[in-house]
């Protein structure tokens, strides 16, 4: 249990007395003591409220409030006077009850779910050191911890030695890739910036992550030059597609310099075929990046592993530990084959005051300047405590055991009425329509698809309102609105799968 009593030893407990008060100036502001109590009883709070509540499938998943509502309940209102203690573990309490549970079974509404406790302890000390992770001086285990953790998720991919960091998401992951494919190919970037270069050309699925968009638009490529490039039926990128589309694009002035591929995409869980995709890229010469956020912990898994065949051939791979490995928001690495320190000649400013040649130590340890960003948040001791726990075998056993309930949900559908899978799923995402009775048998009405595309986004509404579930919706290319389930979490059974079945039949039955 995370309950702690920190008494004795210099953390005796006093009496009560004000956090926050007049103090002489010889004393300190802040009263440890007093400060550690209130941490203890509100560990309290936490362990009840969201690992124990949180995670029963009597509890509800959320608690849903109209906007106005909740702001008046919460009373976010700051003011000049600070609280008494007791009203800040209520506060805390409020916003456990309010809050989506994201560990709870029945949560499947993100790439995300459920808890290890294990990545939650390495969570909650991160916290309590407070350092940042760019110098050996002020995290010399985190400097030393990040090496290694990285080291083991680039022999995953297949690469013998490389480089990488952790970054703040996915989204930053793969602006990294694209910004670092931009130096190597043009690397008066740095100092002349976009006047020193041609019209450059990215390329991707039609079904990639938007933070492709959003990476071209920040580095001043722009959205009009990444080339979205056709899909089959499944979501995988067409080979010869993305061929001719590097064609049209040398057609129209532009200079090919990036391709990045997808391995489990977002809403249908696609991999793309890295192998004719690593052909393409190197007969043009291009950096091939994987997207692999998503569906990277397949690497862990000896079944399921060929997903990713070819992955060894990229330049760069995103991957986020925190989506199906659990470590918890946030968790995501930026790996590369590259060995000449393209990262940090890419991204290094030089800053005197903390990057200093001639320190006590070896100044390599000091891996700050291949960051974007000056302050930088320990992500590796999560996963590295996570990973400890249970090994790599351990990990296997989460991914092959995800498949194995997808296989018993998508099973579970097939034999049900009004439940239409949108193709077999090659990963844990779980597509489908939920077609209520008076839908079925008129596919041909005109109306049908407007018709259908109001029955999940009412479904969903229902299910939050009471609590029960939480499962996502979108519409995609030419599919109205359809619901994407994700089977993820440790915490889940079939029993919650079947709950879920029967949830939506119970909501949309009237529809």
């Amino acid at each position: 249990m995370f309950v702690c009593y920190l008494t004795g030893g210099g953390c005796t407990v006093q009496g009560p007395s004000p956090l926050y008060g007049q103090q002489e100036m010889n004393e300190p502001l802040l009263d440890n003591s007093e400060g550690q109590l209130f941490l203890t009883e509100a560990f309290k709070v936490i362990v009840e409220e969201v690992l124990c509540k949180g995670t029963d499938v009597k509890e509800k998943v959320c608690e849903w409030r109209e906007p106005e509502e909740l702001a008046a309940l919460l009373d976010l209102e700051l003011r000049e006077n600070g609280e008494p203690q007791h009203q800040l573990l209520q506060r805390i309490r409020d916003v456990a009850k309010y809050s989506v549970k994201t560990n709870h079974p029945r949560f499947f509404n993100q790439l995300f779910a459920g808890v290890d406790y294990h990545a939650l302890t390495g969570r909650f000390l991160t916290e309590a050191l407070n350092t940042s992770q760019y110098t050996y001086e002020v995290a010399p285990v985190f400097v030393l911890m990040e090496d290694e953790v990285l080291s083991k998720l680039r022999s995953l991919v297949g690469w013998a030695e490389g480089d990488g960091i952790f970054c703040p998401g996915g989204t930053m992951s793969n602006m990294y890739a694209m910004n670092v494919a931009r130096y190597r190919a043009f690397p008066e970037v740095k100092l002349k910036g976009m006047w020193s270069l041609p019209r450059l050309a990215v390329f991707t699925s039609q079904q990639s992550h938007y933070s492709v968009m959003k990476a071209a638009a920040f580095q001043g490529i722009g959205t009009e030059n990444v080339f979205k490039v056709k899909v089959d039926d499944r979501g995988c990128m067409i080979p010869e597609d993305l061929g001719e589309t590097i064609e049209l694009a040398k057609s129209q002035g532009a200079v090919p310099f990036f391709v990045h591929a997808t391995s489990g995409t977002t809403v249908q869980g696609a991999f793309d075929p890295l192998e004719p995709i690593a052909d393409i890229c190197d007969r043009q010469g291009l950096w091939m990046h994987v997207d692999a956020a998503w569906g990277g912990s397949v690497l862990f898994s000896k079944e399921h592993k060929h997903l990713m065949r070819g992955v060894e051939r990229a330049d760069s791979v995103t991957w986020n530990p925190h989506k199906m490995m659990l470590t918890g928001l946030q968790c995501s690495a930026i790996l590369l084959k590259d060995t000449t320190h393209l990262l940090k000649h890419c991204h290094s400013a030089d800053a005197k005051y903390l990057f200093q040649q001639d320190k006590f130590y070896d100044t390599s340890l000091d891996t700050g300047d291949k960051s974007i960003q000056c302050g930088r948040k320990v992500d590796c001791l999560k996963l590295w405590l996570m990973w400890k726990a249970v090994g790599s075998k351990g990990l296997e056993e989460r991914v092959d055991r995800a498949f194995t309930h997808t296989r018993y949900l998508v099973e579970e559908m097939k034999r049900r009425e009004g439940f239409e899978l949108i193709g077999k799923p090659l990963f844990v995402n779980v597509c489908f329509w939920f077609i209520p009775p008076s839908l079925r048998g008129k596919e041909n009405s005109p109306d049908y698809n407007d018709r259908l595309s109001k029955v999940a986004p009412v479904i969903k509404e229902r299910m939050m309102k009471q609590g029960t579930m939480m499962l996502g919706y979108q519409p995609q290319g030419g599919r109205v609105n359809f619901f994407r389930m994700i089977v993820i979490s440790p915490q889940l059974s079939h029993q919650d799968m079947t709950f879920c079945l029967n949830e939506i039949e119970r909501l949309g039955s009237d529809l």
